[in-house]
């Protein structure tokens, strides 16, 4: 194979280059993906061509939105919320009403074509990202389980277009540090390499009022990635991707909420937490391009080992304490086969399929404070006094007693749950439908088969004494000193919880779209109905309230086999009525299971590229109805959390977001999302058995506004002079309102966040200036309730930085 055409086939595959910024500089909006041809093994053309809702974002997108991860595309897209839970551990991402706090995520995510599985992965770090696009609604034909709410892919840069070594460095206040450096080579024109690597400092924003005020949320984290990208002729392509990053941080920076008064006060508890994770990720794409299909196969690795410290209480009370270690190890594999573009029939069809271990210790250790609150509830089992009639003015007062004598209860736990997944898909596009041009229909089917098993073992033991004293009673007053029936006994009370569970469940997930596109690469409008799911799971968490449940069961039992024998003959009878028998323990199916939620979404839209490409506008109404939605929430004990199903909800909105050169060097962009999420059938029961109702209240965590405007303006300096131009951006970002409970009593009014950037550039190295939350808008990012409290964190307050961006 020739050299010319060596290149042709690597620039048709890969990124064409990091374009210069005099070249981009035009009195028109350059679409992202006419400028980055990223390869794509499901998708037949350009992402807005698709009858999709989607947001793109460019490198220069993110560094002006200052994008730096992914909880950061709050609301910059319509419709997108993602709550800051004060650490890494897990990245609950709401799309359209649908979203997850725990357990399987219900957005799909995608890092160079590699699917990431669990969420606990999707906040990394992103110096060396390239571009991100974020897709709404439904993506199950394609893409599979838990894509219900939408799909983010993240690409990263790849070494054939991007050539030398880029080094950023940076700090601001709080005491923030940052660097990176990675080098790009192109050895020849069949192979190419880049390496990199960074490390980040965070000195945090919250004190903890309980341990000397000492910052709550400091951390820090360092990785890297090696990519290489070989062409070992003219129809082939490998791209291999490794990536690591380690991370240790505190978090969790919650304060008590007053419901009456508003007021959240400071963090204050006793116990540190922490969290740290390593993160391994590597993926190889092979990719072969035949004359009338390409076929590709995308093969991943995942590794995550973590470990979760957590003061379960959050006050300074030494109550109880959580602490979690997880071990994730995931292979994946996809064969795609699709048609070339431009075709009347645009075809892609597939395999896909991933095994997961995961390996989970959740020991749960109840503490003085906690053990103050175990004796108080177990103390109950028995009654304090049991009054047996002897005369009309004579009777015996039996007073059994139980006390708690364990100074600690450590509830072990020890979960595998390990995950197989298996999809067979299948999408048609048929374009100039009934000889109309323009005219295409879209249908498409996935078979997804997913088995979910569980082996558990789970127990504890706790020391107690019993012992019955009888005192004999005339009139109310007592005629003799206290008889000893029985003297304090001690006793060991044991639960456990072993076994096994297994789940199958099988999906079949049909897309049917029909679009229209213009003339002249205008634009479309389409309408599409799609269905999405979101897999089932257990609630490992719950096994701390089984075990409560058990002992209190197995102690009842225990204590009234080691009282009866000391009862006098006469009272037998009589004092076991009083004595209440032992209930059955709890099953472990019934109380960890949660079945998986589906959804169906019938969505219109719009891309338009208008006034010669000046104007890019994208906007869509949709209606997503919803069963067995899957909420969080505490146990009804308030100690540990849960998901359960909740019935029907339905989910309707709009959103709209344009982009336009107001001049050469003036752009503006604005976006807009509304969403109205609410339960159509949820009924449940609170600690009481009372049923409740939260039919017609909004869904918890679903802002019915997201709102993004953004400006940026370049002044040009003429050739010769110490710069080359000077690049403002501001970007104003708001959600709201938002309901944290499903009682709806606790909400965040909407709230908006104004950010800046002042970029000074001179050839291929750049000084930025940022702020933000420049006003100090004081908002909740998050808010939950255990043990009968309410929890608040405070969003972060104002910062201010600089930062060396270079090429060489």
């Amino acid at each position: 194979m020739n050299k010319s055409k060596l290149l042709i086939f690597a620039l048709a595959l890969l990124p064409i280059g990091n374009i210069a910024a005099e070249e981009v500089d035009t009195l028109k909006i350059v679409d992202v993906e006419e400028v980055l041809i990223i390869a794509a093994p499901k998708e037949n053309r350009k992402l807005r061509e698709l009858p999709n809702a989607v947001t793109l974002l460019s490198q220069q997108d993110m560094q002006a939105a200052q994008v730096n991860s992914i909880k950061n595309l709050t609301a910059l897209v319509p419709n997108i919320f993602i709550p800051d839970y004060g650490s890494r551990l897990t990245s609950a991402v709401y799309i359209r009403g649908i979203g997850s706090r725990i357990n399987t995520p219900s957005v799909g995510l995608y890092v160079d074509n590699i699917p990431y599985i669990d969420k606990s992965a999707f906040d990394f770090n992103y110096s060396d990202i390239e571009r991100i696009d974020v897709l709404r609604g439904p993506q199950g034909t394609l893409y599979g389980r838990n894509a219900m709410g939408g799909l983010i892919k993240v690409h990263t840069k790849s070494p054939f277009s991007y050539q030398g070594t880029d080094f950023r460095i940076g700090a601001g206040t709080h005491n923030q540090y940052n660097t990176s450096v990675t080098h790009y080579h192109r050895m020849n024109e069949r192979f190419a390499f880049s390496a990199g690597g960074f490390y980040e400092y965070e000195g945090g924003f919250f004190r903890n009022a309980a341990l000397n005020n000492k910052k709550v949320d400091k951390g820090q984290s360092a990785g890297g990635r090696i990519r290489a990208i070989y062409l070992p002729s003219d129809n082939w392509k490998l791209d291999f991707n490794v990536s690591y990053e380690y991370g240790d941080q505190g978090g969790y920076p919650y304060g008590l909420y007053n419901k009456e008064t508003g007021d959240v006060a400071k963090t204050a508890y006793n116990d540190e937490s922490s969290y740290y994770r390593n993160l391994l990720n590597t993926g190889l794409n092979v990719e072969y391009q035949a004359q009338n299909f390409t076929l590709s196969a995308v093969t991943g690795y995942q590794h995550l080992k973590d470990r979760m410290f957590l003061d379960q209480d959050f006050t300074a009370s030494d109550t109880y304490t959580l602490e979690q270690k997880q071990r994730i190890n995931t292979i994946s594999e996809e064969i795609v086969m699709k048609s070339k573009s431009n075709r009347r029939w645009q075809w892609a069809t597939g395999v896909f399929g991933f095994y997961q271990w995961l390996n989970t210790t959740a020991p749960v250790t109840f503490k003085e404070d906690g053990m103050a609150m175990m004796n108080q509830m177990l103390g109950s089992v028995i009654p304090p006094l049991i009054e047996v009639p002897m005369s009309p003015v004579m009777n015996m007062n039996i007073m059994p007693s139980l006390k708690v004598t364990s100074t600690r209860l450590p509830i072990n736990g020890d979960f595998k749950t390990p995950l197989l997944n298996g999809a067979l898909f299948h999408q048609s596009t048929f374009r100039d439908l009934f000889s109309i041009d323009g005219l295409s229909f879209t249908a498409g089917l996935r078979l997804d088969y997913e088995k979910m098993k569980m082996d558990y073992n789970s127990g504890t033991a706790m020391d107690y004494t019993v012992g019955i004293t009888g005192q004999m009673m005339q009139n109310g007053q007592p005629v003799r000193d206290p008889i000893i029936m029985m003297p304090e006994t001690a006793l060991t009370v044991e639960s456990c919880y072993e076994g096994s569970i297994s789940k199958d469940y099988l999906q079949l997930l049909p897309k049917f779209a029909l679009q229209y596109d213009f003339r002249d690469n205008a634009g479309n409008v389409y309408a599409t109905v799609s269905k999405g799911y979101r897999s089932g799971g257990y609630n490992i968490q719950m096994f701390s309230d089984l075990l409560q449940s058990s002992l209190r069961n197995d102690m009842m039992k225990q204590s009234k086999e080691a009282i009866m024998p000391n009862v006098p003959e006469n009272f037998k009878d009589l004092v076991d009525g009083f004595l209440p028998d032992a209930g059955e323990n709890p099953d472990a199916r019934a109380a960890t299971v949660y079945k998986p939620e589906q959804t169906w979404n019938y969505e219109i839209g719009t891309h338009l590229n208008l006034f010669q490409n000046r104007l890019r506008a994208d906007a869509a109404l949709f209606w997503l109805e919803t069963r067995d939605q899957q909420i969080s929430r505490f146990a009804q004990s308030g100690l540990g959390r849960e998901t359960v199903n909740a019935g029907k909800s339905r989910s309707l909105g709009a959103e709209i977001s344009l982009m336009g050169a107001v001049t050469t060097n003036f752009t503006l962009t604005a976006s807009y999302g509304y969403t109205y999420a609410t339960f159509k059938d949820y009924i449940t029961t609170n600690s009481k058995l009372e049923e409740i109702s939260y039919n017609g209240n909004y869904v918890p965590f679903v802002p019915k506004h997201t709102l993004s405007l953004g400006g940026q303006y370049i002044f040009r300096i003429n050739p010769g002079h110490w710069l080359d131009r000077i690049q403002l951006n501001a970007n104003y970002t708001g959600a709201g309102r938002i309901y944290w409970t499903e009682q709806n009593d606790v909400s965040q009014a909407f709230y908006g966040t104004l950010n800046g950037r002042l970029s000074l550039q001179k050839g291929n190295g750049q000084i930025d200036f940022w702020v933000r939350n420049a006003l100090d808008k004081d908002y909740a990012a998050f808010y939950f309730e255990s043990m009968g409290n309410g929890f608040m964190q405070k969003g972060r307050p104002i910062q201010a930085g600089i930062e060396l961006r270079c090429r060489f």
